[in-house]
């Protein structure tokens, strides 16, 4: 597949040493990552792009943003950055670019990981809410979607709880921030991503699959799609929703830094 036209993102860097490459979700952005960045920082070279149409970074002129061309930006950045290799996590949507990147340039990776995402393609009832959402956001715009959407994100203990009240606004704000042009290429992406569950059972690179156990968003029968291998780390985050970097960020950065640490070594074949 010849390569798509970039867009050049905006990023935050912070640290030293081998690269880490944290990718935020649908309608958010490299602030997501917040409360992550500190204690993988005080190890490792962390990198936090907003993707294109999130956040401060351009949007593109297609009306469908595939997972492909988010990839290749992604790719682009790391040309730009000077980094060979590195290790890439992907939250929900940016799990989709991260197994795209990894299908398109597995030589760039040390190892990547799916955070509150999945291998396999939307469902029918899932690509029309995909046409819904586009169409809301047309009629609409951005802040009545993101308003609906945001309270699902969280477990369901956490909705109510002032102590998550923070995160919670948080979201929302850095949702509305999005561009309707981002928020409808995304969703027409997401609708017509292919399944690539095979891309988890034929890699050998060491790769981690982090789910929230109250997630609403990916349920239990897509988080693991495939068999247990040596180099496929599953985890699950009790008491948490689709945001795990927000509702639990001490144990997502445990996690993520206990295989990083594991995976150095490179690709287990």
């Amino acid at each position: 597949m010849p390569r798509s036209s970039t867009v050049s993102l905006a990023c935050g860097r912070r640290g030293s040493g081998v690269p880490v490459v944290l990718l935020h979700g649908y309608c958010g952005s490299k602030h997501y990552w917040d409360e992550i960045i500190a204690p993988l920082s005080a190890e490792y070279d962390v990198i936090v792009p907003d993707l294109r149409g999130h956040g401060v970074s351009p949007t593109a002129e297609e009306s469908t943003y595939s997972m492909e061309q988010l990839a290749d930006d992604i790719t682009a950045l790391l040309d730009r950055l000077q980094l060979e290799r590195v290790f890439l996590f992907g939250h929900s949507l940016g799990g989709y670019v991260a197994l795209a990147f990894a299908e398109r340039h597995p030589h760039r990776l040390l190892g990547f990981g799916l955070i509150h995402s999945t291998s396999l393609p939307d469902t029918e009832a899932g690509k029309e809410g995909r046409l819904a959402t586009a169409e809301q956001v047309r009629s609409a715009g951005v802040g009545p979607f993101v308003d609906g959407l945001v309270p699902k994100l969280f477990a369901p203990q956490h909705r109510q709880q002032p102590a998550m009240a923070r995160q919670i606004a948080q979201a929302r704000e850095i949702g509305r921030g999005t561009s309707p042009q981002g928020v409808i290429g995304c969703a027409l992406g997401m609708r017509e991503r292919p399944d690539r569950t095979d891309v988890l059972r034929r890699t050998p690179l060491p790769v981690l699959l982090l789910a929230g156990e109250q997630d609403e968003v990916i349920p239990p029968e897509r988080r693991f799609p495939v068999e247990a291998r040596s180099n496929i780390v599953m985890t699950l985050l009790p008491d948490t929703g689709h945001m795990g970097m927000m509702e639990a960020p001490e144990a997502m950065a445990r996690h993520l830094l206990a295989f990083v640490e594991r995976s150095r070594g490179g690709p287990n074949v």
